[in-house]
């Protein structure tokens, strides 16, 4: 997979791109990024690539011209191309998985106010927002979209059971993990995770998700119930005791 990635801050990507998993998978071949610095494209003297809105208000927009030809030189008309902006689809699990199984993709990163329409609507960008909030620029988005999109392509991650298992990708928010030592500041691990016995291990972890996904993110708790999954029989009783308490 290769990701084209337009921004005017080269330098936020190194140690991001560079560093732990994607580095890794970077190595392996299983990921390419490129980075085009905007600024390359400026036909001014000052390497400009941003001017004031029309019609008033704060801030700069980026302008068409460096933006364009920042884009045709990668080939952007062809691809698919992606906008980090927090007026865009919410980023999930779907488009995740989507984009991972494509051969790659475009980022044009904004800053400040954004950027001109125009560049949206004649490269057909599609808007995503990694949350209902505003940042500075879309570098740090861009970065989360790529880090979540590497998790999901096969060998990125060590183990693919650890990826069916994760929060989110389960269906429920992630249980309770605990590592060495057994007892710290009079705190204990639970029992249950040293008895050996994975089918009771297995039932822990699950009320544990089921109870907390209820509490933290009833949402996605419904979400999850409408889905009608296989369950044993002990995985049933341990759900009907959670769906019985207040």
């Amino acid at each position: 997979m290769k990701i084209e990635i337009l921004t005017q801050f080269m330098e936020m990507f190194g140690p991001v791109l560079g560093g732990s998993i994607l580095g890794r998978a970077a190595e392996k071949g299983l990921i390419e990024t490129e980075l085009i610095d905007i600024r390359d494209w400026s036909l001014d003297k000052h390497r400009k690539t941003d001017d004031a809105p029309f019609g008033g208000g704060a801030g700069m927009l980026m302008m068409p011209q460096p933006a364009f030809d920042a884009l045709d030189s990668v080939g952007a008309r062809e691809k698919r191309c992606i906008y980090m902006s927090p007026r865009g689809r919410v980023m999930d699990e779907e488009l995740i998985r989507e984009l991972a199984a494509s051969d790659g993709f475009v980022l044009l990163c904004g800053h400040y106010e954004g950027v001109d329409q125009r560049i949206l609507d004649a490269y057909g960008f599609e808007e995503v927002s990694i949350g209902d909030y505003v940042l500075t620029g879309g570098e740090l988005p861009a970065m989360v979209l790529i880090d979540a999109v590497a998790r999901l392509i096969p060998g990125v991650l060590g183990s693919s059971e650890s990826l069916s298992e994760e929060s989110i990708y389960s269906g429920l928010l992630e249980y309770d993990q605990y590592t060495k030592p057994r007892e710290y500041a009079g705190m204990e691990v639970p029992e249950v995770l040293f008895g050996g016995n994975h089918r009771l291990i297995h039932l822990w972890q699950f009320e544990r998700s089921l109870r907390i996904t209820k509490e933290r993110r009833p949402d996605l708790f419904e979400r999850w119930l409408a889905s009608h999954r296989e369950l044993t029989k002990e995985e049933k009783r341990i759900l009907h005791d959670v769906l019985s308490e207040a």
